[in-house]
């Protein structure tokens, strides 16, 4: 098996969430999202879905960070309407799913919905921010290795280890 490479730590039953990175690098991808109030959609990003100000030229842009790799670009402009412009989705782990969903709810009550148990082995609460993007927090669960998911993955093709 390769070295495994990613920010995201290994869904196992304690797993602890990656720590908040404040290195700058090249990013891969991100995520820009019209907000009407900077400082009110800055303010649920950080306090309901855990990001931090990475930094921000006021009136212009915020950049919020989590985990390495998971950037979002505030900028001033007209959110969506009625249905959501933008949707990403973003990893956390299974401990954090419950307290996004609380810190979210005391913000904006009634922008979550979840968490729901997905086939795909990952347990999912959908948000919807101020500007009227979906995000969706993502926490894998620990492969069962008798469970029809790591059957699916064996018979794909992909190495799972049997207890």
């Amino acid at each position: 098996m390769s070295e495994y490479l990613s920010p995201v730590p290994m869904p196992v039953p304690d797993a602890k969430p990656a720590e908040i990175y404040r290195e700058i690098y090249g990013m891969p991808m991100f995520v820009t999202v019209p907000a009407r109030d900077l400082a009110a959609s800055k303010d649920f990003w950080i306090r309901g879905l855990g990001f931090v100000d990475l930094f921000s030229v006021p009136d212009r842009v915020t950049h919020l960070r989590r985990w390495a790799f998971q950037d979002v670009l505030l900028v001033p402009g007209e959110p969506a309407g009625a249905a959501t412009a933008v949707s990403v989705s973003f990893a956390c782990v299974l401990g954090q799913i419950d307290e996004i969903a609380a810190r979210c709810e005391e913000l904006a009550p009634g922008c979550t919905k979840g968490p729901v148990d997905k086939p795909w082995n990952s347990v999912e609460l959908e948000v919807v921010t101020p500007e009227n993007a979906r995000v969706v927090m993502t926490a894998a669960r620990p492969l069962d290795p008798d469970g029809p998911q790591a059957a699916w993955m064996r018979e794909a093709g992909f190495e799972v280890p049997r207890p």
